[in-house]
């Protein structure tokens, strides 16, 4: 099935059969006032942001990642940016009780802001449904209620001020989100240490049986995470992102091979999948301060 390419967000009100935004470039939907589940394609790709709360929905509705579907969860707020590939999985009438909201962002209306640039840098963007931000009762309160300031100014008249408070509503909520996230990578610390666990293993077999490089995509790919989400988590439990990581299981490698064995630098290099050994030699110096040659005569 061929996703559906939605350019603007009214084309997307439209084709969900939702109330038509009050301004073309943003948007908040209150899912409690929905009384059917919305119509439309089932696969669709946007030109913009969205961010979702949703609480209380019975099984009869899913929304598709890629290749993945996953049930709506209790109070779980989700991001998804343009150009991503989403589906929903929707049967019957709304059952439950349905509560949250849906925030639709244009990036057009981010343009001429410092918000255009910094939204890139926000990694949940980019992170699969299935890692969306668990909130606690206090931070949904935090959340909704910068979700309701914004909702207000653009329902208001519309003013010389009214495009900079939003753009102000919008960095907090997005600020706070981050912090969210990294609360919750520390809460979750057994499964994300199990995570962690697994991530050695991956990369000592990585360097044991292969004779390439490890990519950050094939680690997590390994690890049934997005590289954005893996790398974040990692960032928050032990300094260092996933590429950080995998330079130091080959540095601990190298080192290895340098004291214990004659194999030559250049040999050792192919060996740990580097096409020039020039590149192995200058990401040894950088994390080491010695070149493999003068770590190597240490031990003589």
């Amino acid at each position: 099935m061929q996703p559906y390419k939605v350019k603007s967000i009214a084309e997307f009100l439209q084709l969900r059969g939702l109330p038509k935004t009050q301004h073309p470039l943003i948007s908040v939907i209150d899912i409690g006032s929905l009384t059917e589940i919305p119509r439309g394609p089932k696969l669709v790709v946007t030109d913009f942001y969205m961010i979702a709360l949703k609480k209380g929905f019975a099984g009869n509705i899913k929304i598709r990642y890629g290749q993945e579907a996953y049930d709506f969860d209790e109070g779980i707020l989700s991001f998804t940016g343009p150009g991503q590939l989403l589906g929903f999985e929707m049967e019957g009438p709304i059952e439950g009780h349905p509560s949250g909201w849906l925030l639709l962002l244009h990036p057009d209306f981010l343009w001429n802001t410092p918000l255009a640039k910094k939204i890139r840098q926000y990694e949940f963007f980019d992170y699969a449904v299935n890692e969306a931000l668990f909130l606690s009762e206090k931070e949904e309160i935090t959340i909704r209620q910068l979700v309701t300031n914004i909702e207000q100014e653009y329902y208001a008249n519309i003013d010389q001020l009214s495009h900079d408070i939003i753009i102000s509503h919008l960095e907090s909520l997005f600020n706070y989100s981050e912090r969210f996230y990294r609360r919750q990578f520390l809460t979750r610390r057994i499964s994300n240490h199990q995570l962690l666990d697994k991530l050695e293993h991956i990369l000592q077999q990585y360097l044991d049986e292969e004779t390439r490089l490890p990519t950050v995509a094939h680690v997590a790919a390994a690890l049934h995470v997005s590289p954005d989400y893996l790398s974040s988590m990692l960032k928050t439990l032990t300094g260092l992102n996933t590429q950080q990581h995998i330079h130091q299981k080959l540095i601990e490698k190298a080192k290895e091979q340098l004291s214990t064995t004659t194999l030559s630098v250049s040999e050792i290099a192919y060996q740990l999948g580097f096409e020039h050994p020039q590149s192995f030699s200058k990401l040894f110096k950088t994390k080491t301060n010695l070149s493999p040659v003068a770590f190597r005569r240490s031990f003589q």
